[in-house]
């Protein structure tokens, strides 16, 4: 007798116009269901589990309600999509989630058309989705635009934008703020809902608009004494005047996991003839998960996991990460100068800062999503002669570019930047590789910029920046364990632009910046095999430059290689220029730069991105080689 099946309704539903021949009795069922296939799916890949799990009733009342994917439907940042993505067509390969090959970890266009917009960095679906409210109205296309952004992302400028520009325009508009965990507003049981159902109804909204047109015969001042009187008297009821002064319609707050609340406030909106709407839906993170919901962090992000114990399946780290020693080498120089103060964008354990937070609460400053308010705050600690360390992963910088610039650089002022996730990020693909930062800091007067060997280099380099007062100074390091190698108890003061040389040779020279130092000694290893003496030298920085070590490999060698980390246009262009300017072109020196791809890079296991970029040892002495004339497969000598 065959078993019967845990997830019936589920197994029916292939794509989200299956969902909508459900009644509405069944969904309690459905998301229940769907609950139990994203906990299992994610306990096989590891991922973004809680976020996810907090968004499972509001992800099936949004596919039931609107007409997707002709209704736009744009989730923000996207670490709560499995759901989103088990239910539209993709069940099938939910379990190849951040794998090579697989399911991205966020929406992604190029994967399905229930992806109207990519995602990875927060508070970008209100502005994306006012796009294409407008141009569906330029083309007359017609259909809804929801946008579902958290209360996390809600404190970026950038939705704040978004919604002012929405409000004057009056565009036909959705947004959803999942509110998981600063409860603007907790809903308050029947009476909210009510409340909400009522004024996101037709007879209220008829009503609002009847007593707007006849507020409009009155004298002006009596027209914008009632509209400000019924919208501080919804206020006062239900909270959301800030929405209102910024344009929006406000409904809420209701409970996101009930789905009696959610329907008829959602198909009220659908059906109304009304401007921008925002619907506050309150959540939990990580609901219907015990182990979840116990959690600190509601297992924001989790390795693979055992479903009923919810321990997770982590490897024994064999050194400490990056992060961590960046955060230890911070309390160390804190402890010694009361100048040294710490600023993160709402990633706190992230960068480590909340090891630093424990250690000097007062010092420790947590800006939420706002990394451009982070880096001219930072500024204006500087300005004054504090010591600011700003810890930010590189990819989240690029969104605080011109402040990097603007507000720092051009006034020199001493800002340390820690860019933490520099390079490949393996599972988190394209979005959160930090691939730019040497070209985009690498270019701007003023900066100092450093990227480390080993974890010990990166102890040596937090000291640096904090004894350094001549501008701004950034330093890169990766995500992951360290190699290993023994720890100062605190760092030296290295000089400024100067590298070192770790090994000595005559023909070929690799000159590496960061981590890839290590590759770049085993393919040394591999070359000497071959009969090929080389140098390996670690630059430590991009800029300044070491122009006397730069130059001595370059007359010295017959070869030269630059490695990196990093996307074309950074660290070996910049020795190219360098070497042009010096003249050091013209003897025949060959010359390759080792970078990432031209390409962005899909998420995978980081070994293998490092290997696809040929980054590897084998690729770095397959590159020596070819430059040499000489075949890769060439038999080692006896």
């Amino acid at each position: 007798m065959t078993e019967a099946s845990p997830t019936p309704l589920l197994d029916a539903v292939a794509v989200p116009a299956d969902l909508r021949r459900l009644s509405e009795d069944q969904l309690p069922q459905f998301a229940d269901e769907l609950r139990r296939e994203t906990i299992d799916a994610v306990s096989v890949t590891g991922g973004h589990l809680g976020a996810g799990l907090g968004v499972v009733e509001l992800t099936v009342a949004l596919h039931h309600v609107f007409d997707t994917p002709r209704d736009r439907l744009v989730w923000d940042v996207g670490h709560q999509v499995y759901p989103h993505k088990i239910i539209t067509g993709r069940r099938d390969r939910i379990r190849t989630l951040r794998k090579g090959g697989g399911l991205s970890g966020f929406t992604k266009r190029a994967e399905s058309e229930y992806d109207p917009f990519g995602a990875g960095h927060s508070s970008t679906s209100i502005s994306a989705g006012l796009g294409m409210a407008v141009a569906r109205e330029l083309t007359g296309e017609g259909g809804h635009v929801v946008c579902v952004i958290g209360d996390g992302a809600m404190s970026a400028g950038m939705a704040y934008e978004a919604m002012n520009n929405a409000g004057a325009l009056g565009s036909r508009l959705i947004v959803i703020l999942n509110d998981n965990d600063m409860s603007i507003a907790p809903p308050t049981g029947a009476m909210s809902a009510y409340l909400a159902r009522l004024v996101s109804g037709r007879t209220y909204l008829s009503l609002r608009e009847i007593g707007r047109g006849l507020a409009k015969r009155l004298p002006k001042f009596v027209e914008r004494g009632a509209a400000r009187a019924e919208e501080y008297a919804r206020g006062l009821a239900m909270g959301g005047t800030l929405f209102e002064e910024l344009g929006f319609y406000y409904v809420g707050p209701i409970d996101g996991h009930n789905l009696e609340h959610l329907l008829p406030v959602l198909k009220n909106v659908r059906d109304a003839d009304q401007g921008p709407v925002l619907i506050h839906v309150v959540t939990q993170k990580g609901k219907g998960y015990a182990p979840a919901e116990a959690s600190a962090d509601k297992y924001h992000g989790v390795s693979a996991f055992d479903v009923v114990s919810g321990a997770q399946s982590k490897p024994k780290a064999n050194a400490p990460s990056y992060t961590k020693v960046f955060a230890q080498s911070l309390i160390a120089e804190a402890r010694e100068d009361e100048r040294v103060v710490a600023i993160t964008a709402a990633m706190p354990g992230g960068t480590g800062l909340d090891l630093f937070g424990e250690a000097f609460p007062t010092r420790t400053f947590d800006v939420g999503i706002a990394e451009q308010h982070a880096v001219t705050f930072a500024a204006g600690l500087a300005a004054e002669g504090l010591k600011p360390f700003c810890a930010i992963y590189s990819t989240f910088l690029q969104r605080a570019y011109d402040q990097v610039v603007h507000d720092v650089a051009i006034q020199k002022l001493p800002v340390r930047f820690a860019l933490d996730r520099a390079g490949l990020v393996g599972a988190d693909g394209a979005t959160h590789a930090g691939a730019y930062d040497i070209a985009y800091l690498g270019c701007l007067p003023e900066m100092t910029l450093m990227a480390p060997a080993d974890e010990a280099e990166l102890v040596h380099m937090v000291a640096t920046a904090a004894a350094f007062d001549d501008g701004p100074i950034a330093f890169r390091y990766p995500r992951g364990e360290g190699v290993g190698v023994e720890l100062p108890a605190r760092g030296a003061i290295l000089p400024i632009g100067r590298g070192r040389i770790v090994r000595e040779g005559s023909t070929v020279a690799l000159l590496s910046l960061g981590t890839r130092l290590k590759a770049a000694t085993e393919a040394a290893e591999e070359l000497g095999l071959r009969g090929v003496s080389t140098t390996v030298a670690d630059a430590r920085f991009a800029k300044p430059l070491d122009r006397d070590l730069i130059a001595r490999l370059a007359r010295e060698h017959e070869v030269l290689l630059t490695v990196e980390e990093g996307s074309s246009c950074g660290f070996g262009a910049l020795v190219l220029q360098l070497l042009a300017g010096e003249g050091l072109l013209d003897r025949g020196l060959k010359i390759r730069t080792l970078t990432l791809p031209d390409r962005f890079q899909d998420h995978d296991r980081p070994e293998r991105q490092i290997a696809e970029a040929g980054l590897d040892a084998s690729a770095i002495a397959g590159a020596a080689l070819a430059a040499l004339g000489r075949d890769a497969r060439t038999a080692l000598r006896a």
